[in-house]
């Protein structure tokens, strides 16, 4: 018989966050605390968002709309890294990031945990990024994936490919 295995990756759709973003600028487009400051969200590259407003305070405001708009589509917070505002000529502008894939430290950070406190016979391969985890049993990769959702390690996990 086969082993069972399964995937840990990394990933965020990326046209949930584009939804995100559009209904963000619409938001900061139409609402009255906004108006006259110039705020403005976009894509700055294929995993960067931008955010600019005239005060800082308007800018920390903005980053927090697009916050909101991102949990309610189901996107985790450990997916997307800001910064703080700085001033960038006559407006603030901070660069916020959409994380994708595993890190390689953060892959050895998994395997070590599986290795160290997963049911025997489970094995973790890191695959470029994302890992690979197989077991002879079934419950056991259960109880692994239960044991990686109690963990944290700074980055969203998901888990696919199970069979």
């Amino acid at each position: 018989m086969a082993d069972a295995s399964f995937d840990v990756v990394s990933k965020v759709d990326r046209q949930e966050v584009d939804n995100a973003l559009n209904q963000a600028a619409k938001e900061l487009s139409s609402r009255f605390d906004f108006r006259g400051t110039g705020t403005r969200i976009s894509w700055a590259g294929e995993e960067a968002v931008t955010i600019e407003s005239e005060t800082e305070e308007r800018c920390r405001a903005a980053i927090e709309v697009f916050k909101e708009k991102l949990i309610k589509r189901g996107i985790s917070m450990k997916a997307f890294e800001v910064g703080d505002p700085a001033l960038s000529g006559q407006v603030h502008k901070v660069t916020g990031k959409i994380i994708q894939g595993i890190a390689s430290d953060k892959a050895k950070q998994i395997a070590k945990k599986i290795r160290d406190e997963g049911p025997k016979g489970v094995q973790a391969q890191i695959q470029g990024e994302q890992l690979r985890v197989s077991a002879k049993k079934k419950d056991d990769l259960q109880k692994t994936i239960t044991l990686l959702k109690e963990a944290d390690f700074d980055i969203a996990l998901q888990f696919t490919n199970y069979r």
